[in-house]
């Protein structure tokens, strides 16, 4: 199966490096309107470099692409690679607007080929782990859920022509950031949210970037779960994400990927981190790999992805909700599918 991987930014080292290791995987192409770093992720897994991508899909044909472009980006370029009939594995989000997220879905249901979302650390061990106790119901049902999100992300890092701006990144730590932790708030409850209010603000760059770096929220989920959610790039360090997911019987806790339980203030450890051998920082995980080999293996043998359009569209719907309450400061309802 040829591959192009179009930007050739942070993030693609992740999936350039997953890709050079499978089999039944050809790296075609990489695509970056830099010529500099096409070139040189080009020489390094020695395939053809293109700085447009119009070009690459009409000369390339791959038969998959992988998008990690910026944020405004993602939508055009899906919907051209899917009317073409080539799968896509994009990275979040999928799209910025509703209208980016209803014209991904639509080329969906009109394509035969595959569309996946990049949210990796589903993949995590301590997430699959926990997910399996919650399904299970080992320590009765979900009660309540809580996620925090405490990192640094300073003046230099918006340094380039997108991050931190509204037309370009969509949004700041909301929909850059923090957006797998959401994400895996509903994976871990495993029922959709019904309903968002959330207050977001720029408490450490004002006047420097356009967007949030600190998100507020409270989720109603169906069947009255609900969960707080706070996340902020104003703080001094990188630290571990931290997920509880209270059941009746026991706390489930995940702090980056090790996974605890907690029961009458006895906490016992059910995973320990490995934490070598990462592909890109080490806050982000190693879920790229494991994700990108079951999005192929789907590919091969015909599955249907579980993070597609309808999956990973999801948390577009839902921070498009966060800015929309913490604009009006109401609760803001989400459709039911």
């Amino acid at each position: 199966m040829r591959v192009s991987v179009v930007g050739c930014g942070g993030v693609s080292k992740s999936h350039l490096t997953a890709l050079s290791e499978m089999e039944n995987v050809e790296i075609s192409s990489v695509v970056d309107i830099k010529k500099d770093r096409a070139d040189s992720a080009a020489s390094r897994y020695n395939c053809k470099a293109y700085y447009d991508f119009d070009s690459m899909l009409e000369e390339d044909k791959p038969d998959c692409i992988h998008i990690c472009t910026p944020h405004y980006l993602h939508a055009d370029m899906a919907v051209k690679a899917l009317n073409r009939g080539i799968n896509v594995l994009c990275e979040k989000p999928c799209a910025i607007t509703a209208e980016g997220l209803s014209r991904i879905r639509l080329a969906r249901l009109m394509s035969e080929a595959q569309f996946g979302v990049c949210f990796q650390n589903r993949y995590n061990e301590s997430v699959l782990l926990i997910k399996r106790l919650i399904e299970k119901e080992e320590y009765g049902s979900v009660i309540s859920a809580r996620a925090m999100v405490h990192w640094e992300r300073n003046e230099d890092y918006y340094s380039d022509d997108w991050h931190g701006t509204l037309e370009k990144e969509g949004g700041g730590v909301v929909v850059n950031q923090a957006i797998h932790t959401h994400d895996l708030l509903r994976f871990l409850v495993g029922k959709n949210i019904k309903a968002v209010t959330a207050h977001v603000c720029n408490d450490h760059l004002k006047g420097v970037i356009e967007v949030e770096d600190t998100v507020n929220a409270l989720f109603e989920f169906e069947d009255g779960v609900k969960a707080i959610y706070n996340a902020t790039t104003a703080f001094s360090d990188n630290l571990p994400v931290l997920i509880d997911v209270i059941c009746e019987k026991a706390t489930l806790r995940i702090e980056g990927d090790n996974a605890y339980v907690i029961t009458d203030g006895d906490i016992r450890q059910l995973h320990i981190a490995d934490n070598t051998g990462f592909t890109g920082k080490n806050y982000w995980g190693k879920g790229h790999t494991s994700l990108i080999s079951d999005f192929y293996d789907c590919l091969l043998s015909d599955r249907k992805f579980p993070i597609d359009a309808i999956e990973g569209g999801k948390a577009v719907e839902e921070f498009l909700a966060i800015y929309k309450s913490s604009e009006t400061g109401e609760k803001v309802l989400l459709k039911k599918e």
